[in-house]
């Protein structure tokens, strides 16, 4: 089938065709007037990757399932190296669960720190414990014009995954 076709086949652009053939991931001949052809197993390859890139694979990570219907299997997860790519999937989900379980827990911390009534202390001459100077504040030491300074904003930072 011409690319067309296919393109109407399985909803996407020729343009799309192309970028994924000129990725690796689709094959196409070339007929007699020079146009791209492509097998019919070229379709349930294409519904592979939109279902596999719903779920979170990127491009690269289809291509064992590709590999697999083009072999002539009528699942792209038949094969070993499929099972594989799943398996890798489901470590790479579980560490950012678990990455995700631990900062979770740090904010909750921080927030049930912060909810906590402060210590009792002792005021110093006329200002009140629970009162913020401008002294108390973050940033440079104190001025007359200190009103018409930015006022300091909290960051909260989340550390991520390094990349390898």
């Amino acid at each position: 089938m011409r690319i067309g076709e296919l393109a109407h086949l399985a909803e996407t652009t020729p343009r799309t065709l192309r970028y994924y053939e000129s990725r690796g991931l689709l094959t196409s001949r070339r007929d007699a007037q020079g146009h791209r052809t492509y097998d019919p197993v070229a379709v349930l390859q294409l519904r592979q990757i939109r279902v596999l890139r719903k779920i979170g694979f990127g491009l690269e990570e289809t291509k064992p399932f590709l590999d697999c219907l083009q072999a002539g299997h009528t699942e792209g997860d038949a094969c070993p190296a499929s099972l594989d790519a799943y398996r890798s999937k489901l470590a790479e989900l579980d560490s950012l669960t678990a990455r995700l379980d631990t900062v979770r827990q740090e904010i909750e911390d921080r927030l049930r720190r912060a909810q906590e009534p402060p210590a009792p202390s002792e005021p110093k001459g006329d200002v009140p414990a629970c009162m913020l100077t401008s002294n108390s504040l973050p940033g440079p030491p104190s001025s007359p014009n200190r009103s018409a300074q930015a006022t300091p904003s909290l960051r909260l930072t989340v550390p991520h995954k390094e990349k390898r």
